[in-house]
C-alpha cells in the first residue's frame, strides 16, 4: 500500500467524521442527540503528531458522546454498523486497527473483513470521570486540581470538538480550561520554589568535582523553568516528550531556547551557572510583566555567603503567596500539584510533607 500524503491527526479525524461516521450515525440512531470529538491520549490532540505517529494508535479515531440512555439503546448498534460500513480506508489510511501484540496498542492495517474501528461510543459521565479520576460536570475540587497531572488536562482540553449537539463539553472544557486564579497563583510560587531548592546545586556539585551531578541538576532546572513558562503562560505542561515542543510554543521560548541549550550544553559548573543566571534574568522579568505581584528584582546574587551565582527565587514564591487571598489555598504547604511534589526536594526532606501528601492528596 503506498503511504499516503501526512495529513495532521485532528484534520484526519474531523474528515472522518462529517464523511463517513455521521452519516451512518444518523442511519443507526435517527434523531438522537450526539456529540462528536477527539480527546483524550495521542500526539494529534496536543497538535504535535507527524508521520511518524501513524506506528501506533494513530489514524481516523474518534469520541461519539450519547446520553447515558442511549449508548445502552444504541450504543452496541452503532459500533457494529461502523464496523460493517466504514469504508477499509480513508483518505489512504486505513480505518481497520489490528493488534501489535503489546497490550491493547494497536496499528492501521488494512483487512477485507469487518472494520476494528477506532470510533469510540460513550458518554460524558463516564468517558471523563475515567480520563481524569474525577467528574468535571458535578464541580472540580482543590483536591482534584491538585492530584491531577497537567498532562491529562491537557488531553481533555487540548484536541477538538467537530460537533456539540449535547451542549456538555464546550462547558466541561471551560470548566477544565485553566486553575482558578488563586490557585494558579499558589502553583507558579511552587514553581519558583522548585527552583529555589536547587539554584545553588549547580555550583555546590561542581564545587567537589562532581560535574555529572551538576549537569543532571542544569537538567532539573532547565526542566523547572520550562514547566515555569508554561504555567506563567496559562498552558498545562505536558509530559517529557512534548515539553520541549510545547515550550517552543511560549512567547519566552525564542529568547530562553538558546540560553538553556547552552546551559545543558556546558561542560564545567561555572559556565552553565552563567548561562542559567541569564535565564533565571529572562523568567523573572517575564514574571514581573505579568504584573501578578508588585515587582520582584530580577537581578541574581551570591547565595549566602557561598561562591555561587542564584536568583533566591523564593522571593517570588513569597510575592505569589502574599497575593493568595483564598484561606484553604494558602495554608497549603508550597509543593504544588502532583507534578510539582513527586520529585521536590522539599518532600524528600521533609517527612511531614510526606505523609500530608499520601495521606490528604497534597492538602494538609
Amino acid at each position: 500500500m503506498t503511504t499516503p500524503s501526512f495529513i495532521p491527526g485532528l484534520e484526519l479525524s474531523h474528515h472522518f467524521y462529517c464523511e463517513a461516521v455521521r452519516p451512518l450515525l444518523d442511519e443507526a440512531a435517527p434523531g438522537v442527540t450526539h456529540s462528536a470529538a477527539r480527546l483524550g491520549s495521542g500526539s494529534e490532540v496536543l497538535g504535535f503528531d507527524t508521520a511518524r505517529s501513524a506506528d501506533h494508535e494513530w489514524g481516523p479515531r474518534l469520541q461519539i458522546f450519547l446520553h447515558p440512555k442511549d449508548v445502552t439503546r444504541h450504543g452496541a448498534r452503532i459500533t457494529a454498523l461502523l464496523s460493517e460500513r466504514l469504508p477499509k480506508t480513508f483518505r489512504g489510511y486505513p480505518t481497520h486497527f489490528a493488534p501489535t501484540g503489546e497490550a491493547d496498542i494497536r496499528v492501521m492495517r488494512t483487512t477485507e473483513g469487518p472494520v476494528h474501528h477506532r470510533v469510540e461510543v460513550t458518554d460524558p459521565e463516564a468517558w471523563f470521570p475515567a480520563q481524569l479520576g474525577f467528574d468535571p460536570r458535578t464541580g472540580i475540587t482543590l483536591p482534584d486540581w491538585l492530584a491531577t497531572p497537567t498532562q491529562l488536562l491537557a488531553e481533555v482540553t487540548a484536541g477538538a470538538v467537530f460537533h456539540d449537539g449535547l451542549g456538555q463539553l464546550a462547558p466541561i472544557r471551560a470548566n477544565l480550561d485553566w486553575y482558578p486564579h488563586d490557585l494558579w497563583l499558589h502553583l507558579l510560587a511552587c514553581q519558583w520554589q522548585r527552583v529555589s531548592q536547587e539554584e545553588a546545586f549547580i555550583g555546590r556539585c561542581g564545587e567537589v568535582g562532581d560535574e555529572l551531578g551538576s549537569a543532571v541538576v542544569a537538567a532539573r532546572l532547565v526542566r523547572d523553568l520550562m514547566r515555569l513558562c508554561l504555567l506563567m503562560e496559562r498552558r498545562y505542561p505536558p509530559y517529557s516528550k512534548w515539553l520541549g515542543s510545547a515550550f517552543a510554543r511560549t512567547a519566552q521560548a525564542p529568547a530562553l531556547t538558546p540560553i538553556l541549550t547552552a546551559a545543558l550544553a556546558a561542560t564545567d559548573w561555572h559556565t552553565r551557572e552563567h548561562h542559567l543566571a541569564h535565564a533565571y534574568k529572562a523568567v523573572a522579568a517575564a514574571h514581573n510583566q505579568l504584573g501578578l505581584t508588585d515587582p520582584v528584582d530580577p537581578t541574581t546574587r551570591p547565595y549566602h555567603t557561598r561562591p555561587f551565582q542564584v536568583l533566591h527565587a523564593e522571593r517570588f514564591t513569597a510575592a505569589l503567596r502574599a497575593r493568595i487571598t483564598d484561606p484553604n489555598i494558602s495554608s497549603l504547604p508550597t509543593i504544588g500539584t502532583v507534578d510539582q511534589f513527586i520529585d521536590s526536594t522539599d518532600v524528600l526532606s521533609r517527612p511531614e510533607l510526606t505523609h500530608a501528601t499520601t495521606n490528604g492528596l497534597l492538602v494538609p
